[in-house]
């Protein structure tokens, strides 16, 4: 079994980087509205995954998109990502002020801004959907849609145990863990835009 996907997952979803806007997001909430925010979190980041692990090339297809630039494009928003996160910003935070303060006003935030685009945004989705096509059969795809499973249980967790892991790692501990998870997707991205370019210009294979 490839586990290469479930790593690059984990390094761009990072639910640990998000630890502080869960906290912050959650500020007054009771006990019952937290937990209820991590669960509806959690199933959201699943539900992401495994749509664009199911009906991802569909929809490129339904546009008319080859995977080739997909890839070449994804693998760009990798590599963003990567760049961000080696600067110890979270690889999907994207959320302005004024979004981080109406965010704070609503009754439930674990859709947005938490789970998109904090948790699953563009290089989440970009990224299932390259792994999706390289699928061979249908365990593989099973495994893709697994690993969505995955990511949801480390939400979950991470969010469940966010003032313990705020208080243990500190803002410093969780900038090396942003920085170190950069460092991987940064690799790997750099792979992923690599095979687009060879099957867009097949001369570079030479």
């Amino acid at each position: 079994m490839d586990f290469k996907p479930l790593i690059t997952l984990l390094a761009i979803v990072n639910p640990l980087a998000i630890v502080p806007f869960f906290i912050h997001y959650t500020q007054g909430f009771s006990r019952q509205q937290r937990q209820r925010t991590v669960l509806i979190s959690a199933v959201s980041a699943f539900a992401v995954i495994a749509t664009c692990a199911i009906i991802g090339l569909q929809i490129l297809e339904f546009f008319s998109i080859s995977l080739a630039s997909f890839q070449v494009g994804g693998g760009m928003l990798l590599l963003t990502s990567a760049l961000a996160m080696l600067n110890a910003q979270p690889a999907e935070a994207k959320a302005t002020q004024e979004e981080v303060n109406d965010a704070s006003a609503r009754a439930s935030i674990a859709v947005v801004p938490l789970t998109i685009p904090l948790l699953t945004g563009p290089a989440t989705m970009s990224t299932v959907v390259i792994y999706a096509d390289q699928a061979q059969n249908f365990l593989q795809h099973a495994a893709l849609v697994g690993y969505g499973v995955v990511i949801a249980l480390a939400t979950a967790v991470c969010f469940t145990l966010a003032q313990p892991i705020s208080r243990f790692l500190g803002q410093t501990g969780i900038n090396v863990m942003t920085r170190l998870m950069g460092l991987i997707l940064a690799a790997l991205s750099v792979e992923v835009m690599a095979t687009g370019l060879v099957k867009l210009f097949p001369a570079l294979a030479g």
